[in-house]
């Protein structure tokens, strides 16, 4: 049993070795300047997400019904290694458990990216984004959902002290596919997922 343990340890640090390893050969796309990570940040990660998006049928001012939005995308990421598909991060809605100087912490909480590999988390707000379709080469496929950059508003190691995600600055969430609202009509209070793809790259600040 204990062969089988350590066997496991080695393995999982092979795998922290080498998202390591990858880190450094991360290019993103160029992007537009609207959704440009500022001078001073470097791509060091990229996850390839499966997700959704959720929206809820509400009334409109003029008597009739829309999708809105009714909660953060959800998502899985996951990273080419070996020439498999390992989950490295995943994606949802929580409370800011440590926020920015000057930071509000908003009641229904920040959108969260958690490493899968040692629960070290960073909370992002978005900056700006792009329709998707306006841009050949970071965001080409029309009738998805948008293309961001987004901003920490807090950074958490895990509980052994893991740092994958805690010094992240900035995310670009590129190449979408799908998640945008739905064209069907609805009735209020009906609710629909849409499942969307992206590529989402993790920037941090470049070392003085």
């Amino acid at each position: 049993m204990s062969y089988k343990v350590s066997q496991s340890t080695n393995n999982f640090a092979r795998l922290r070795g080498t998202v390591s390893l990858a880190a450094a050969q991360v290019t993103p796309p160029v992007t537009p300047s609207t959704i440009a990570v500022p001078a001073g940040n470097s791509a060091y990660l990229v996850g390839h997400a499966f997700g959704s998006q959720g929206y809820t049928c509400l009334p409109t001012s003029t008597g009739g019904t829309a999708w809105n939005p009714s909660a953060r995308p959800e998502a899985t990421l996951f990273s080419d290694l070996f020439g498999q598909q390992f989950q490295i991060i995943t994606h949802f809605q929580s409370i800011n458990a440590n926020p920015k100087p000057d930071v509000q912490v908003p009641l229904s909480g920040n959108a969260t990216w958690q490493s899968s590999l040692d629960s070290s988390r960073v909370w992002m707000v978005k900056v700006n984004g792009i329709d998707a379709g306006s841009d050949a080469e970071s965001c080409p496929n029309s009738g998805s959902i948008q293309c961001l950059l987004l901003q920490s508003v807090g950074n958490a190691k895990g509980p052994t002290g893991g740092n994958l995600l805690a010094k992240a600055t900035f995310i670009q969430r590129l190449n979408t596919r799908g998640g945008a609202v739905p064209t069907s009509a609805c009735a209020v209070g009906q609710t629909q997922l849409v499942p969307y793809t992206a590529d989402y790259y993790f920037f941090r600040a470049d070392q003085p």
